[in-house]
């Protein structure tokens, strides 16, 4: 119910404010300021940018694999769960 609530919350501040939506599914990012950009541009390139960025994060916390094409935030492609590799070396 948290997870239906929070995402709710988060369309409708995109409606509103896509770059903000942007930010807060990111973090100050590539796909923050390219959001920024499209949203000066026309305001419904905007919105398509921050909505497909917020589809892209929901299905990865929901089990969703692979790379999204145009999503440069690793904290999106991994659906915001974070990889712990405390002490040990990646080749």
């Amino acid at each position: 119910m948290a997870g239906t609530c929070s995402m709710l919350c988060l369309i409708l501040v995109t409606l509103f404010i896509p770059p903000l939506g942007v930010f807060l599914i990111s973090g100050c990012g590539a796909d923050f300021f390219i959001n920024i950009l499209l949203t000066i541009l026309g305001y419904l390139p905007g919105h398509v940018h921050a909505f497909y960025l917020e589809y892209v994060y929901y299905s990865r916390r929901n089990g969703a694999t692979g790379q999204a094409p145009g999503v440069y935030s690793d904290r999106i492609q991994r659906g915001g769960h974070h990889e712990t590799t405390y002490g040990t070396i990646q080749h």
